[in-house]
């Protein structure tokens, strides 16, 4: 096993990991993707659906399904990273070809960048109240400290995970027994509530979203496993961690919702008054909970700005200075998208988490369905990065796919400024339905074609 320390600046970023450097256990997938879901953002998403009007047990009944669906999806996603050793984006070449993986790559870069930005938004405040600092300036200094711990890379950002896999859950566990002793203002448990579909749709789109939205760089933190880490061992181990994670947390979410009304667009704030004690203790711990996340964003974001970059100049390996330029430009775009969003943090984090299912979705079941249903797992990893190999640099046909897919969620999306003609009507959002079983049915019947022309010929 190679010697590895947690502050080294790791090497590798797009390229193949060598046999002779991979190490690990599938153990530390289930406490990163354990710990990246206990911090408040995914609180957020719980609270969110709390707004919904469901009973409390329905809301919670369409987190976990919702959770499931997504995580169903993205351990599957993890266990190609032992196989292939490299990271996730670079795979869909072998679908869209060399460039054309440019497509999805960008939407993969769109919602990230989203995501960095309603992190930040959800850290202003404590970060600010802990250090006196004005919004601006608490973004700023939080998306310095995510530069500098992503550009250090795999092995301390899987450490961190380690180390908040324990004390984010304690802090969490805390807050959910003082919650428990706290009983429901009278007003709340006096409101009416009743099961709405469209509502129960609603929130399970978003958590299926959420663990969803992890898909395209799941597989980036388990590349470094051995080649012998059985499939099993790697879903397993990555979908416990997500599901349990997710569904916990998101379901304290909803309770907090249920007890603090007037505090869904400040769950930090919320979790600081149920704990009570040691408030700029808690803040710290969350604060770097969320720093968590926004890592793992910027350290994917970057993996997948750099894919396509590396498409159309052909390159295997990224320098540091380039892979330190990437990431700043990604974290200040995201900083100037969290002072524009000011105040508007439900509105803009349900948006974000609809516009990921509608774009991510199609990519996902494309991926999935050639892993593997089509070539099942075989694929030469010197031509993902030549344009001249067996993928080529546009493959069309699945760039077809993947926009029809797109458009044919359209009549079903339901955001806060368009809503599609079937979403009208049913009054749910059912858009990620069509997303994952048009692709990826279309692509297995004609990528199967392809590849039996190319046989032929």
């Amino acid at each position: 096993m190679p010697r590895v320390r947690p502050l080294d600046v790791e090497g590798h970023s797009i390229d193949f990991v060598p046999l002779s450097e991979r190490y690990g256990t599938p153990l530390r997938l289930f406490t990163i993707w354990f710990s990246i879901n206990l911090n408040v953002v995914c609180v957020a998403v719980g609270a969110l659906a709390s707004t919904y009007g469901l009973p409390a047990a329905w809301t919670i009944v369409a987190l976990t399904l919702g959770n499931l669906i997504g995580t169903v999806f993205m351990a599957a996603h993890s266990a190609q990273g032992p196989h292939l050793g490299v990271p996730q984006m670079v795979q869909s070449r072998a679908q869209f070809g060399v460039v054309g993986a440019g497509l999805p790559l960008v939407a993969v870069v769109l919602t990230y960048t989203l995501y960095i930005a309603a992190n930040g938004l959800l850290v202003e405040a404590p970060l600010g109240q802990l250090l006196a600092l004005g919004p601006a300036a608490a973004l700023a200094l939080f998306g310095a400290a995510t530069l500098l711990i992503a550009f250090v890379g795999y092995e301390l950002i899987h450490r961190m995970g380690v180390v908040l896999a324990v004390v984010s859950g304690l802090l969490f566990l805390v807050a959910a027994w003082n919650l428990g002793l706290t009983p429901v203002p009278p007003h709340v448990a006096g409101a009416r509530e009743a099961f709405a579909w469209p509502m129960f749709m609603l929130a399970l789109t978003q958590a299926a979203a959420w663990t969803l939205s992890f898909g395209p760089y799941v597989a980036d933190y388990s590349r470094y496993l051995p080649d012998t880490v059985r499939t099993r061992s790697t879903f397993w181990a990555t979908g416990l961690g997500c599901f349990l994670g997710s569904t916990l947390i998101m379901a304290l979410g909803v309770l907090i919702g249920r007890h603090f009304p007037t505090r869904t667009e400040d769950p930090a704030g919320a979790v600081v008054d149920i704990i009570g004690h040691w408030q700029p203790l808690v803040q710290w711990l969350i604060v770097i909970g969320v720093l968590e996340g926004n890592v793992m964003n910027v350290y994917s974001a970057y993996m997948s700005s750099a894919t396509i970059f590396s498409g159309l100049r052909q390159m295997q390996r990224i320098g540091k200075p380039v892979k330190f330029g990437v990431m700043a430009a990604l974290i200040a775009l995201a900083t100037l998208v969290a002072l524009l969003a000011q105040n508007a943090i439900e509105t803009y984090l349900g948006d974000i988490l609809n516009v990921m299912i509608y774009l991510l979705a199609p990519w996902s079941a494309i991926n999935l369905a050639d892993y593997y249903l089509v070539r099942r797992g075989r694929y030469c990893i010197p031509d993902l990065f030549r344009r001249d190999g067996q993928y080529g640099s546009l493959r069309w046909h699945t760039i077809a796919i993947y926009l029809a897919a797109v458009a044919v969620q359209a009549p079903f999306m339901s955001l806060s400024f368009f809503k599609g003609a079937v979403a009208e009507r049913i009054g749910a959002d059912l858009a990620w339905l069509p997303g994952l079983l048009v692709p990826g049915l279309l692509y297995i019947v004609v990528e199967r074609r392809v590849l039996a022309a190319h046989a032929r010929a």
